[in-house]
């Protein structure tokens, strides 16, 4: 095969180890940051005040008002408490929720981000924002999102819950398995998707049928964190457009989405994307990635069904319309009786279709 490819590095510093929450002020201080706004979601803000105490002054104010999906309101109250503390950066401490929150922040203001994740989402390696309102969920690129600093501590991974931690780190690898066949994935990108599902397969058991082995909590994390920098490097499909429409007119739960959504997508996807299949059928040791994944989320403990996630009987016909309504790339057509088979599957948690 001739290679044909386009890769682009970028930017941003990397601190990676247990432990690595007591370098945060010295980090931010390389920074030459003086004056954050820390965001969090509510039940985070002790969390964050205790991260964030070492870092003194350097703390202008405490937000914890991210909400799941980044409502366009949030939004804007956030980005009027940076301007109204002169804030010259924002600290995320949390998941896709808090990163998101900055994010927006980031947009409208141009102030550089550090996150402190404490979930797989790994949205903190990415130049990837997303907002909500009544009509959806909007997302785009810029660059000034993307976080100066990543600060991973898989020590900060221990407290989430067995549950949400399977959900977290298979939200994480649907990252990975989507830029295995994206349209402008390279061959470095390629490598860092496979040695990604590889780690979350690996460790995403441990953590659940022990979820305090800190070993296992950074395989995870590491895994998480090579995700993300897959996101970041290329286009998403399928999979993604479909859980943003869900997340976005259903307000359904995040992680739990991805995981319910992510076999049936890799069972319309794969069989016309030989060199993802090979990827993925390596990295979990399964003929079947797709029916694999299902058994596999299923069998630790994952909701498989998309009903009983909250999505209401008529929402196929919402997903359906907004779907088709913005084209994008993906491996296969993306057809309405696609579309339909797929989500008659997703929404009653059955496996994935063939």
């Amino acid at each position: 095969m001739m290679r044909d490819f386009v890769h682009e590095s970028r930017p941003g510093r990397v601190v990676f180890g247990v432990g690595a929450r007591d370098r945060l002020a010295e980090e931010v201080e390389r920074l030459g940051l003086r004056r954050l706004l820390v965001v969090c979601t509510p039940p985070q803000a002790d969390l964050a005040a205790a991260l964030t105490k070492p870092l003194g002054e350097r703390v202008a104010g405490l937000h914890p008002h991210a909400e799941m999906h980044v409502p366009v309101a949030a939004a804007a109250v956030a980005v009027d408490r940076a301007r109204e503390i002169g804030a010259d950066g924002c600290l995320a401490v949390g998941g896709g929720s808090a990163v998101g929150l900055a994010k927006a922040v980031a947009k409208e203001t141009g102030l550089p981000i550090v996150a402190v994740p404490t979930t797989y989402a790994g949205s903190e390696m990415t130049p990837v924002w997303g907002l909500t309102d009544a009509t959806g969920k909007t997302t785009g690129r810029d660059p000034r999102v993307l976080p100066a600093l990543v600060v991973y501590d898989p020590g900060l991974t221990v407290t989430l819950p067995a549950a949400l931690s399977l959900t977290s780190g298979v939200n994480a690898l649907a990252h990975s398995a989507e830029a295995l066949y994206a349209p402008d994935v390279s061959p470095v990108i390629s490598l860092i998707a496979a040695e990604s599902v590889r780690a979350l397969v690996s460790a995403l058991p441990r953590v659940v049928a022990s979820p305090g082995d800190l070993e296992a909590r950074a395989d995870a994390l590491y895994g998480a964190w090579l995700a993300g920098t897959a996101l970041g490097a290329t286009t998403m499909s399928l999979h993604h457009k479909l859980c943003h429409v869900l997340g976005g007119a259903f307000d359904l739960p995040h992680a739990e989405v991805h995981t319910a959504v992510l076999p049936h997508v890799l069972a319309v996807n794969l069989p016309a994307a030989p060199q993802a299949l090979a990827a993925l059928r390596q990295a979990l040791d399964a003929e079947d990635p797709a029916a694999h994944l299902f058994a596999l989320s299923r069998d630790l403990g994952a909701e498989m069904s998309l009903a009983r996630l909250g999505l209401p009987e008529t929402g196929v016909d919402t997903v359906v319309s907004r779907v088709l309504a913005a084209p994008y790339a993906n491996p296969v057509p993306v057809t309405e009786t696609t579309l339909r088979r797929l989500l008659t599957a997703a929404t009653a948690g059955t496996p994935p279709l063939a």
